[in-house]
């Protein structure tokens, strides 16, 4: 019998395994080796869920609401999440408008798989969440990276896009704020990228991961505007939100054949979200929302915090978080030192050395930054500061 050499689909090679759960996994084995680590890496809250939404799982459980629910969610949850949408944000969806799926990366997964042809091509802001790329190259589909000015916040605009927008152009991604440099696209700019990609027949798919936590403006959706749910694509977390990252639950909000499409997909993948998880997530969405405004206040201590500690190292730059919980710091004075060639190597160091965990800015299209998450604890971040400070100073 001959052997089947190596045997991996094709298709496989065309996307690598997350950069932020590679990082997250290599802190935990340390961790479990007794290693002191300071993690900045995983964009988690250090928050728990809140108990109000606990309470609402453990009455699923006692209920026996344990079967198998709709592929694309139950009908409770979607009519929660369009009246949230439209709550907070002006829009008007109707259920058969949404899809639930297991966490916001499904969502863009399924949206992506479901509308990209190969040789379509997808405009992506730089730098950009590690996992659009890689859906995008999945499907066949070709990435355009539109690269942002750090001295402008990495902020994105109608008129940067455009050059890049060609008849092969199917979709646009804005992720605002964004993961990882916090940057926000303000409404104005953003009603210019949408009727930049409307007048053409463009999707323009918004991630709405973090739009409660913004610091200097309201939230919004650019799905608001009038005819706006023809090409506009809302992607959606209950992760960040309410301190869900375990939950798993996430959804989209779009034309209802682009549902229809999402949904027969992922009838032959994860069938329908947990059950449990639902439940949880109607009454995160239609319960109290204290939670989120106490988040979005520590998170704001924390920004400045960080933003300050790394103005103070010498030769670090740093572009202000305006929304989200990461800091996107430049450590260009470090590289090329002491045998250090780029983030990479600069991460590999800071954790061997300096026991801090953050993920390396080619992860997300830039060389020279590192993405520090301040989703955790004061105390931590004075911790790990300090040995970035160390280590930075030692081979700048």
């Amino acid at each position: 019998m001959q052997a089947v050499a190596n045997g991996i689909a094709d298709r496989i090679s065309l996307i690598s395994v997350s950069s932020t759960m590679k990082v997250a996994a290599e802190a935990e084995r340390l961790r479990g080796e007794g290693v002191d680590i300071v993690d900045f890496g995983a964009g988690e809250p250090d928050f728990p869920t809140p108990d109000n939404v606990k309470q609402a799982a453990i009455r699923a459980l006692n209920e026996n609401f344990t079967k198998y629910t709709a592929v694309g969610g139950t009908a409770e949850l979607k009519k929660a999440v369009c009246e949230y949408h439209a709550r907070n944000f002006g829009t008007d969806y109707k259920p058969n408008e949404c899809l639930i799926t297991v966490g916001g990366k499904h969502i863009i997964f399924n949206a992506v798989q479901a509308l990209i042809n190969p040789g379509d091509e997808v405009v992506i802001p730089a730098p950009f969440w590690v996992t659009y790329k890689d859906v995008v190259n999945y499907a066949g589909g070709k990435c355009v990276f539109v690269e942002t000015d750090e001295h402008q916040g990495f902020t994105v605009t109608a008129d940067m896009i455009a050059p890049h927008l060609t008849p092969r152009t199917k979709m646009v991604i804005i992720n605002s704020p964004s993961n990882p440099s916090g940057a926000v696209v303000d409404r104005q700019e953003f009603e210019k990228i949408y009727r930049l990609t409307s007048d053409r027949g463009i999707y323009l798919m918004t991630d709405e991961c973090y739009c409660r936590f913004l610091y200097d403006s309201n939230p919004f959706s650019i799905a608001s505007l009038p005819g706006a749910k023809e090409n506009v694509l809302v992607v959606g977390s209950l992760s960040k939100t309410y301190a869900m990252t375990g939950w798993r639950v996430g959804f989209g909000l779009m034309p209802a054949p682009i549902i229809v499409a999402m949904n027969k997909l992922q009838s032959h993948s994860t069938s329908n979200p947990t059950s449990i998880a639902q439940k949880a997530a109607v009454e995160a969405l239609t319960g109290p929302q204290e939670s989120v405004d106490i988040m979005l206040a520590e998170y704001r201590r924390r920004r400045d915090f960080v933003v300050e500690r790394l103005r103070a190292i010498p030769g670090v730059k740093i572009a202000e978080p305006r929304g989200a919980f990461y800091a996107y710091p430049n450590l260009g004075v470090a590289i090329g030192k002491n045998g250090i060639r780029n983030s990479l190597d600069l991460c590999d160091r800071l954790l061997s050395e300096a026991k801090v965990a953050v993920v390396p800015g080619e992860a997300f299209g830039t060389s020279q930054h590192i993405r520090l998450s301040y989703a955790t604890s004061m105390k931590e971040l004075e911790r790990g500061l300090d040995r970035i400070h160390q280590f930075v100073a030692a081979n700048a």
